[in-house]
């Protein structure tokens, strides 16, 4: 799968754009600014933190507890895992990707304890190479619209959930008006513009509950937190105005921008956290 947006980010990375260190050097997600008034879009650092919160909401929604044994899928340049590694200890930690260049990334970034052991996997997440019943918990980071089919993934994920295990995850899920336009960005007129790769934002809460059901899971919690996000889309235009973030982020200026920060405040496009429970 192409994604171009990792591809310019890894060079820029490479070349030391200390701006992108700062902000996306640890997550490759959107921020969540718990009061988004006082959202700084021209400071990387302000980024970098509100990138780390929405890491720290979902790893609170999972309810990870020490001794567990997790897997990251699209587990990105680790930032997750790394924070989960520094919250939390006696855990076996597994991130996957099916991208070798962000695992090695993330490698160096996420640094085991004494007590835990972090590893890291190369595979795609609709066929996970793990063992049934071998994990607590499951983490999908703003990674699932790329991946080949929700519907395989969550039977996968149920698989390898040991009984009582959770899934976790973030998505645009769309209103059901807006479902049908999810997979717009395939439309060569939109490829010029595009800078994400081929995205799937069409399964709404009501396709979820329903892929849930056919997976053995059940939708737990579905919680909208658009509100808490939209800051990113100001900092993506000061990035794409400033510190060499034209190159990262030029399918992002303009109409993309826009686009995107116009379905959130609508609310066609709805940022949401899922969490769903096998029995």
């Amino acid at each position: 799968m192409t994604l171009p947006y990792i591809d310019q980010l890894l060079g820029q990375l490479a070349r030391g754009n200390p701006a992108l260190e700062r902000s996306f050097g640890r997550h490759i997600h959107w921020g969540y600014w718990p009061n988004p008034a006082a959202a700084r879009p021209d400071s990387p650092e302000d980024y970098g933190r509100a990138a780390e919160r929405l890491s720290l909401e979902l790893l609170d929604l999972a309810e990870i507890r020490p001794g567990m044994r997790v897997l990251d899928a699209g587990c990105g340049f680790g930032g997750t895992i790394a924070t989960l590694e520094e919250r939390v200890e006696r855990l076996d930690l597994v991130g996957l990707n099916i991208d070798p260049r962000q695992l090695q990334r993330a490698a160096r970034l996420a640094a085991p304890r004494p007590d835990s052991r972090i590893g890291f996997v190369a595979a795609d997440a609709c066929t996970l190479p793990f063992a049934d019943a071998s994990f607590d918990r499951v983490l999908a980071v703003e990674c699932i619209f790329h991946f080949p089919s929700r519907r395989a993934f969550l039977a996968e994920v149920r698989r390898v959930l040991r009984p009582g295990g959770v899934l976790v995850l973030s998505d645009f899920v769309p209103s059901p008006f807006f479902a049908p336009f999810g997979r717009l960005p395939k439309l060569k007129a939109l490829q010029r513009i595009n800078v994400l790769g081929e995205c799937d934002t069409s399964c709404t809460a009501s396709g979820y509950r329903r892929l849930a059901a056919l997976a053995g899971l059940r939708v737990a919690t579905l919680r909208d937190i658009t509100r808490h996000t939209l800051p990113t889309y100001a900092f993506l235009k000061y990035l794409a105005r400033h510190h060499g973030g034209s190159r990262l982020v030029a399918g992002f200026s303009g109409p993309l921008i826009g686009l995107l920060d116009f379905y959130g405040r609508s609310g066609l496009l709805k940022y949401s956290l899922l969490r769903f429970d096998r029995s």
